[in-house]
């Protein structure tokens, strides 16, 4: 192992990180497995997965091995630095060439956070939507070639019954309920 400055976060005022470098690259070691196996030890070091590979199969695979950092080779200098003061201090850092497309796997599979949205009508459910969306009254109105005041008789009405305060709260709910999910179009 190498004693290096991880330039300037000190996890524990010492100002030295030890940093073990690992080559997914067969000539240099053998094989990604080497990160479940070092995690795998008692009192594991944190690891950094420096990859030519960007497959979301090495992306798993490192993730859940456990470790805490995931870069791609082609990143600049910079990233490796901040991916070793990331994991100095207990955090992951993630190549933000992949971390699109964890967020995207996350949008997809994750259940709503909060209960599908009960006791609306369906009138009531379009216009929570097109207020997620992020619609004015004015543009709601013409979306469903209804008035302004029937709009806000409809914004009214399902916020008394989800018992919500605002227009940005029933975004909000819209949001967590999963009427609408990050990314949509508007």
């Amino acid at each position: 192992m190498n004693a290096t400055r991880a330039g300037g976060d000190e996890p524990d005022g010492a100002g030295v990180v030890r940093i073990l470098v690992a080559d997914d690259q067969a000539m240099i070691r053998a094989g990604l497995e080497a990160a479940r196996r070092i995690l795998a030890a008692p009192e594991p070091p944190r690891v950094i997965m420096l990859t030519t590979y960007d497959t979301d199969e090495n992306l798993d695979r490192a993730l859940h091995a456990g470790v805490s950092g995931f870069l791609l080779k082609v990143s600049p200098p910079e990233h490796l630095f901040a991916a070793i003061r990331s994991a100095a201090r207990g955090d992951v850092l993630l190549d933000p060439a992949v971390t699109s497309r964890v967020v995207d796997a996350y949008r997809r599979t994750a259940p709503p956070a909060s209960p599908p949205v009960t006791g609306l009508t369906a009138r009531e459910e379009e216009v929570l939507l097109l207020v997620a969306r992020g619609l004015s009254n004015a543009e709601i109105a013409g979306e469903l070639s209804i008035t302004e005041a029937t709009v806000s008789t409809h914004i009214n009405r399902l916020l008394a019954k989800l018992a919500l305060r605002d227009r940005a709260q029933a975004v909000r709910y819209a949001y967590e309920s999963g009427v609408i999910r990050p990314g949509e179009p508007a």
